[in-house]
């Protein structure tokens, strides 16, 4: 299973190229990221954040995880398009990330689905938005970032199967056919579902349309934000 949207980010680090040396099989799960705030923050709503970043340029810190990790690319994309300066503080693991933001050590951060749905049921974060293009299944009655004042706006974790280059065609098929036949299983599904994965089992076809559309639109963020592998 490889998360694919760290390509751009690693391509100079790594020896193969993601869509010269692999044939992809099917696009597998996705999962949103959710933007949550300390609910001392005076924002209620994704306009409000933005109007308050806009005021109080370079205070406002959000939590990210690892390099190109989708927490960190979603605010990065979020600062391009929402035209806001808002500093990241890096952790090595989500948990103290969390743990920070409740506390008030930062103000906001992009969050998986479920990392930080427990803490928007407790009161503890409040929910502004969530990152995929349409309302989510997790989170149906919330508003998407793109709809709430940031036009275009879409990020999110994405995981898939490839096989190596120049399996035959046949093979891919087979494999494909039979990856979505256990993807779609009510079982498997929930598993996902209740690990914050949305399941997906898209077409080959599909996949390396969203490889290719993912690795130049994120692929910009990462340029011009000067991320670097760490």
């Amino acid at each position: 299973m490889v998360v694919f949207w760290l390509g751009p980010l690693l391509q100079d680090k790594v020896p193969y190229d993601v869509i010269r040396d692999f044939a992809p099989i099917t696009l597998v799960a996705s999962s949103p990221n959710v933007l949550v705030v300390n609910p001392s923050l005076p924002a209620k709503s994704v306009k409000d954040l933005i109007a308050l970043a806009r005021a109080r340029p370079g205070e406002l810190n959000y939590a990210s995880t690892a390099a190109g990790s989708s927490p960190h690319l979603a605010a990065e994309l979020f600062k391009a398009l929402a035209a806001v300066d808002i500093v990241r503080i890096p952790y090595k693991g989500v948990g103290q990330a969390v743990s920070d933001l409740i506390a008030g050590q930062v103000q906001l951060m992009f969050g998986n689905a479920a990392t930080v749905a427990q803490h928007m049921s407790s009161g503890k974060l409040r929910a502004l938005a969530v990152s995929s293009a349409q309302p989510s299944v997790f989170f149906p009655a919330m508003p998407t970032i793109s709809a709430s004042g940031v036009p275009g706006y879409e990020s999110g974790a994405n995981f898939g199967v490839f096989a190596t280059a120049k399996t035959p065609g046949a093979i891919i098929s087979q494999l494909h056919q039979e990856s979505a036949v256990v993807l779609n299983t009510p079982d498997v599904k929930e598993r996902f579902f209740k690990s914050g994965l949305e399941v997906v089992a898209s077409s080959p076809e599909q996949f390396v349309a969203k490889v290719k559309s993912e690795m130049t639109r994120i692929g910009k963020v990462i340029k011009d934000a000067g991320i670097c592998a760490e």
